[in-house]
């Protein structure tokens, strides 16, 4: 990090004013971007602070309390994120909009992969649901959604169980042509309306048609 460049291609200090989140992360490090300056806030392990980065730096960022990196992140090993991810970000997939009573779903980019992957889905659907104490509207976002054979069957068993007990309407989108095809098709074995559509905009326009319907 240095003091001076030769050109400013992006500006941090405009980023903190309007509360966009900036990081810069490097083998040894991790610094965010905040209203006070460039903030130190994760360190790999055996890295000393004093030696190996303040003193290759032309200015002193701020340093409060950094915290160690995954040690996972410098093993030669799998770090296994997807299934640890799955399980802690299915909550903030999930957001409700109390004025259109509608359930977004973002399932974008998971792998379902075990039975364990199903339950997580279903137990944190659920439990939404239930708090909301009403049934929904369900739009959900499926681009690069993966589903594993092995569990397909469960899969769609959880969906079935929660279309029928918790969701007014449903519609469900991705731009994948053969993804569409394979949900649908789920869905129509299951007896439940197959409403799978290419974009978010096909499926808010069909949950607003059910609305004035």
């Amino acid at each position: 990090f240095i003091s001076r460049v030769e050109q400013i291609t992006f500006s941090g200090s405009y980023a903190a004013e309007v509360g966009q989140p900036v990081f810069y992360v490097t083998e040894r490090c991790v610094f965010r971007r905040t209203a006070d300056g460039v903030e130190l806030i994760e360190v790999a392990p055996g890295i000393d602070i004093e030696r190996d980065i303040l003193a290759h730096m032309d200015f002193r960022p701020v340093v409060k309390a950094p915290r160690p990196m995954d040690p996972r992140i410098f093993a030669d090993d799998l770090m296994e994120l997807e299934h640890s991810m799955l399980g802690m970000s299915v909550t903030d997939r999930i957001t409700y909009d109390p004025h259109r009573n509608i359930l977004f779903s973002n399932l974008e980019g998971m792998k379902i992969r075990t039975i364990e992957d199903v339950e997580i889905i279903r137990r944190e659907f659920e439990k939404r649901c239930r708090a909301i104490g009403k049934r929904v509207k369900l739009i959900a976002n499926y681009d690069s959604f993966e589903l594993h054979h092995s569990v397909a069957d469960a899969y769609f068993s959880a969906i079935t169980y929660l279309q029928q007990r918790f969701y007014e309407t449903a519609s469900r989108y991705t731009t994948s042509a053969f993804l569409r095809l394979k949900l649908g098709g789920a869905l129509a074995e299951r007896e439940l309306a197959p409403h799978v559509f290419e974009t978010r905009t096909e499926a808010a326009e069909f949950t607003d048609g059910q609305s004035k319907g």
